[in-house]
This record gives structure tokens, C-alpha cells and sequence, in this order.
């Protein structure tokens, strides 16, 4: 399918071609040598709670955080 960029440098989809609704998060992938824009949807419903856990890096060598707020010194 071809699509056109209009004057604000949107592309429009129509609403036969993917099930998306609007609000959904897209990953845009840019090949410049093939010339192609890639749109991936992303699922934005993900618990952040199983993200933190599939991180490689151990989270036990964190420093503690400060118990005061942070004032500006002007």
C-alpha cells in the first residue's frame, strides 16, 4: 500500500488495513538504505514490576535513597 505525507508530515493509515485504536504506542524503525520507515505497535499494558525483573543488572547495588528533598542552592 502506497501512503501520502501531508503538509504536517503525517501519514494517515486507514482503518481496514491494522486494528489500531487510538492511544496505541508504535516503535519506529528507520532502514535509509532500503528507504523504508518500519512501524512495530508495542504493548503499553506491560507491569512494570515483571520488567524490573527480566533487567541484567542487580538491583542489590543501588545506593540508598536520600530521605530529604532536594533544595536548590541559589
Amino acid at each position: 500500500m502506497i501512503l501520502t505525507m501531508d503538509a504536517k508530515r503525517r501519514l494517515t493509515v486507514p482503518a481496514g488495513l491494522g486494528a489500531a485504536q487510538p492511544g496505541d504506542a508504535f516503535e519506529v524503525t528507520i532502514d535509509t538504505d532500503d528507504d523504508a520507515i518500519v512501524f512495530r505497535r508495542i504493548n503499553r499494558e506491560k507491569d512494570w514490576l515483571a520488567v524490573l525483573e527480566q533487567c541484567p543488572a542487580p538491583m542489590d547495588d543501588l545506593p540508598p535513597r536520600r530521605r530529604e528533598y532536594f533544595h536548590a542552592r541559589l
